[in-house]
C-alpha cells in the first residue's frame, strides 16, 4: 500500500507535537494545553499508525509495554558508573577542595557543578544516532540489567532526541525516581481499588525499574533527571559540564532545574545550604547534593580511585527528624537468644519511608532515653539508615505513662530470661526455643558438634521453612522422600544425608554437650565436664556449685550449665535423642591433674593414625588449649605431611615443633 505523502508528514509532525508536550508536562511542569487536547493528538496517532502501518520504535504510542520478559540481560558498563565518596559538613568540604588543589598543584578557586542528590536509581541511557538503543541500571558499576522494556514506558525520557543531525554514540547517566506528587497519585489510586498502598517513593521506583512486566511499570509515573555522560563516540561534547547539561537538555532529555555553578567551595556551601532549606518544598525526595569539577578536563586529570571519582563529592544532609508517640513496646528474641525490646510507633513518613516500628537496642538504651509506652518522641532517619529514637519530647505529656520492663520469661517459648553481661538479656533455653531453631540445628551438625556431613545451612533453612525440621530431633525422623523434595537435592544426595545422619549417632559425649547449644560451653568446656563427670546425668544432676569444681569452669558459667540442664523441655529433648540412637563410649573420670594445662597446641598438616578431632579431644582432655594459628604464645606445633604456612610461622618464631609418631608418644607417656 502507497501511503500518501501527507500522511507521512501527519504523523511525523504529531510525534513531534506530543514529544514536545511530553517534555512540558513531565520534565518542566508547565503544560500549554489541556489534557483533552491531548488525548485527541495521541488517539489520531494512534489511528494513523496502525491504518497505515506507521508504528515505530521511538513513536511516543510506543511507552505502553510490551508483553513480559522471562529474565533479565546483563550489561556491561563500558565505562563503571562509580560510586560518591560522603562528606557530612562544611570542614568535610573545604578538605576535599584542598586535597583537588593540592592534587593539581594550584591554589587557584575551582568551579563547581552543583546539584541536588536525587533519592532514586541509578541509570545508563544509551542513544545511538539519536535513537534510545538500551536503558540499564548501575547494578554493581561495571555490570547492570538491562531495563530498556521499562524506561521506554517513562514519558519524560525522549525514545528519540530533538536534532535531526545527531550521529554517533552517546551514553546518559542520570536518576529515575518517583516524586512525592506522582507517589500520591499512586496510593490514592491504590486505596480506590482496594489494592496494597507502596511505602515509599524510592523503593517504590526501585521496583517498577526491574518489573519483567513493562505493562506494569507503565503504571509507575516515574520520572528521571540526568547528571552525567558516559560513553561517547562521533559527538562533540563541551569542556564544562553546566554546558553539558545545556546541551542534552536541548536534546530534550530531562536536567534538574535546581542545579547551579559555582566559583569556590564556599559558594557551594552557600548552594547546599539554600537547597537544605527548601528540601521539604522540592517535588522529589533528597538525601543531599552533587558537588562535580565543572571542568571535564580537570575531571581528567584529577581521575578516579577504586571506586569513586576524585572530582566528585557527596554532600550529605543532616538526618531528616520526625515526632511521633510511642504506643507499646514488644520484645522480639534473635536467633542467638539476645531478647530485644522494639517500639511500635504511630506510623510517620521521615526519611522517605514510613516507620511504624524501631529497636530501641537494649534496656540500658530505655533507661538512657527515659522512654515510656505513651511518651512522644523524636524519629530520627537519613537515606537506608535504621530509624532510630533520638529523644523524648516533654514527658509532662504523658498523662498515663506505662514502665517499660524487660519480661521475666522468653516471648518465644516461656524459658527464664537471663541477663548476659552488663546490658543484653537472653533467653536461657536455647536449642528448644522457637526463635533460635535455626541456628540451633546449624550449630548441632557442625564440623565440631554431631558432623552430619551434607547438612548445611541453606538446606537447614528449608527444612524448617517446610516444617519439617521444628527441633534438631526431627533430623532423625527425616525420610528419604522428604529429602529428595527438597531444592538441589536429589534420592542420591538424600540417601548420602540419612547415611551421614544414622553415622552422627555414634559420637562422644564433648561433642554432644557441645552440639547442644550450652551458653558459653565450648568444646574445650565440653572436654572438662566429660572428664570431670564422666558421663551425661551426674553433669544433669549437678548443682552451679559442684560445676564450679571442674577446671576453668567459672560461676557464670556453672550457672549457665545448671539453668540449661534444670529446664525440663531440654531434658526432654535430651531423652528422645537418646532414644533416636545417640550413643557415646563410655569415659574414664579424670583422677590426676591434667599435664598439659596452660600449654597451646597447633595441629597442621595430615595425620595418619588418627583424625585431627581425636588428636583436639586427647589434648583438651589433658588440659591443653588447641588454637587455629601460631604465635607467639603457642608452646608446641604437632606437624604431619603437607603441613604449610603454620610449620614456617613456627620454625620462624622458634616453637617446638614434633611429628606424628612424637605425640602419640606424648600421649602414651600422659595417659
Amino acid at each position: 500500500m502507497k501511503i500518501p505523502e501527507k500522511i507521512k508528514q501527519e504523523v511525523s509532525e504529531l510525534r513531534r507535537q506530543i514529544d514536545y508536550h511530553n517534555r512540558l508536562y513531565y520534565t518542566q511542569d508547565r503544560p500549554e494545553i489541556p489534557d483533552a487536547d491531548y488525548d485527541a493528538m495521541f488517539d489520531r496517532l494512534l489511528f494513523l499508525e496502525r491504518e497505515y502501518d506507521l508504528v515505530s520504535p521511538d513513536s511516543p504510542t510506543q511507552r505502553v509495554g510490551g508483553e513480559p520478559l522471562g529474565h533479565f540481560s546483563q550489561v556491561a558498563h563500558e565505562l563503571p558508573m562509580l560510586s560518591l565518596d560522603k562528606v557530612f559538613g562544611e570542614q568535610d568540604l573545604i578538605d576535599f577542595d584542598n586535597r583537588l588543589k593540592k592534587r593539581l598543584e594550584d591554589d587557584a578557586g575551582l568551579e563547581y557543578s552543583c546539584e541536588p542528590k536525587v533519592d532514586g536509581v541509578a541509570v545508563s541511557l544509551l542513544y545511538v544516532d539519536g535513537l534510545l538503543q538500551r536503558a540499564a541500571t548501575r547494578g554493581d558499576g561495571v555490570t547492570g540489567e538491562d531495563i530498556t522494556h521499562n524506561v521506554r514506558t517513562i514519558s519524560g525520557i525522549p525514545l528519540k532526541l530533538l536534532g535531526s543531525s545527531l550521529h554517533g554514540r552517546i551514553e546518559v547517566r542520570g536518576e529515575i525516581f518517583l516524586g512525592k506528587a506522582g507517589f500520591a497519585r499512586l496510593n490514592k489510586r491504590a486505596r480506590k481499588e482496594g489494592s496494597k498502598t507502596f511505602v515509599n517513593p524510592r523503593n517504590t521506583a526501585a521496583g517498577a525499574v526491574r518489573q519483567l512486566d513493562p505493562r506494569k511499570a507503565a503504571r509507575i509515573p516515574l520520572e528521571m533527571f540526568c547528571y552525567s555522560v558516559g560513553v561517547v563516540d562521533e559527538v562533540t561534547m563541551p569542556d564544562k559540564l553546566s554546558e553539558v547539561f545545556d546541551l542534552i537538555d536541548s536534546w530534550g532529555l530531562p536536567v534538574n532545574p535546581d542545579r547551579s555553578t559555582e566559583q569556590g567551595i564556599e559558594n557551594c556551601q552557600r548552594y547546599c545550604d539554600r537547597l537544605l532549606s527548601k528540601r521539604d518544598k522540592l517535588d522529589y525526595e533528597i538525601d543531599g547534593a552533587v558537588i562535580k569539577v565543572n571542568n571535564r578536563s580537570v575531571q581528567e586529570r584529577l581521575g578516579q580511585n577504586a571506586r569513586t571519582p576524585r572530582w566528585a563529592m557527596a554532600y550529605k544532609f543532616p538526618a531528616e527528624e520526625k515526632s511521633t508517640r510511642v504506643i507499646d513496646v514488644e520484645f522480639q528474641v534473635g536467633r542467638t537468644g539476645t531478647i530485644t525490646p522494639v517500639a511500635r510507633l504511630e506510623p510517620v513518613f521521615v526519611g522517605g519511608v514510613t516507620v511504624s516500628n524501631t529497636t530501641l537496642h537494649n534496656m540500658d538504651e530505655v533507661a538512657r532515653l527515659g522512654l515510656r509506652i505513651g511518651d512522644t518522641v523524636i524519629i530520627r532517619r537519613a537515606g537506608d539508615v535504621i530509624p532510630k529514637v533520638v529523644k523524648v519530647i516533654d514527658p509532662a505529656r504523658n498523662k498515663s505513662p506505662k514502665p517499660i520492663e524487660i519480661p521475666s520469661e522468653c516471648p518465644a517459648c516461656g524459658s527464664p530470661v537471663e541477663k548476659d553481661g552488663e546490658v543484653l538479656y537472653k533467653c536461657s533455653a536455647g536449642i528448644i526455643c522457637p526463635a533460635q531453631r535455626k541456628e540451633s540445628i546449624k550449630h548441632f551438625a557442625s564440623r565440631g558438634a554431631l558432623d552430619v556431613e551434607g547438612l548445611g545451612d541453606k538446606l537447614v533453612e528449608q527444612l524448617v521453612d517446610s516444617g519439617l525440621v521444628k527441633n534438631v530431633d526431627d533430623i532423625f525422623s527425616l525420610t528419604q522422600e522428604q529429602l529428595a523434595g527438597m531444592e538441589r537435592m536429589g534420592e542420591k544426595s538424600a540417601a548420602n544425608l540419612l547415611q551421614a545422619i544414622e553415622k552422627s549417632k555414634q559420637t562422644t559425649l564433648p561433642r554432644f554437650l557441645y552440639a547442644l547449644g550450652i551458653r558459653e560451653v565450648g568444646e574445650a568446656t565440653a572436654q572438662a565436664l566429660t572428664a570431670h563427670y564422666g558421663d551425661l546425668q551426674p553433669i544433669m544432676d549437678a548443682s552451679a556449685e559442684d560445676h564450679e569444681r571442674v577446671t576453668d569452669v567459672g560461676p557464670i558459667v556453672a550457672g549457665h550449665i545448671e539453668t540449661f540442664f534444670r529446664n525440663e523441655e531440654n531434658r526432654a529433648l535430651i531423652g528422645k535423642l537418646i532414644s533416636h540412637g545417640i550413643q557415646w563410649p563410655k569415659v574414664e573420670i579424670s583422677t590426676g591433674s591434667q599435664a598439659l594445662a596452660g600449654k597451646t597446641y597447633v595441629l597442621t598438616g595430615t595425620l595418619e593414625q588418627m583424625t585431627r578431632n581425636d588428636a583436639k579431644a586427647r589434648l583438651l582432655a589433658l588440659g591443653a588449649k588447641v588454637a587455629g594459628s601460631v604465635s607467639k604464645n603457642t608452646d608446641c606445633v604437632v606437624a604431619g605431611p603437607g603441613a604449610g604456612s603454620k610449620l614456617s610461622k613456627a620454625e620462624e618464631l622458634g616453637i617446638e615443633i614434633i611429628d606424628e609418631g612424637e605425640f602419640l608418644r606424648l600421649l602414651d607417656s600422659l595417659s
